[in-house]
């Protein structure tokens, strides 16, 4: 897609404090889709993960992910109006220390989808380096 690309919360249905994508960048509708998230510190899960070692929680590494993956999904007018719920979530890995402050880069290529369902798999980075990696599983359910 060519252009300005929508803000995340004009194609999501996420909303603060549960918005963990700050910008899309490149878009594939419904094939793949980077973008990044911007940690500033203020948010409230630093002050008790942990005290005096803030880190940035894994499965809101992988929630990231998943929120991209929805808005490359979202984009299609085929999926307007629907839901993409986590299915699963496979071979996880952690393999840096997130931190406030940080920007977590992100990137998701989209597989096999039908009209219930799909997969997807994604990266998340900070500086080039991985934090964490993922295989995602969702399915679909009506927004209303």
């Amino acid at each position: 897609m060519t252009g300005p690309l929508p803000v995340p919360d004009q194609v999501l249905p996420h909303r603060a404090p549960f918005l963990f994508l700050t910008e899309v960048t490149e878009l594939e509708v419904g094939v793949s889709a980077s973008g990044h998230w911007l940690l500033t510190g203020d948010e409230d899960f630093f002050g008790g993960h942990f005290p005096g070692r803030p880190t940035l929680p894994g499965v809101l590494q992988c929630e990231s992910i998943a929120q991209l993956g929805a808005y490359a999904l979202l984009s299609d007018p085929a999926f307007s109006g629907r839901l993409a719920l986590f299915g699963g979530i496979d071979k996880v890995r952690f393999r840096r220390q997130v931190l406030p402050g940080d920007r977590l880069d992100l990137h998701v290529d989209l597989g096999r989808m039908s009209a219930r369902a799909g997969k997807g798999s994604g990266r998340a980075s900070v500086e080039g380096e991985t934090a964490c990696e993922c295989e995602l599983l969702f399915v679909f359910a009506d927004s209303t």
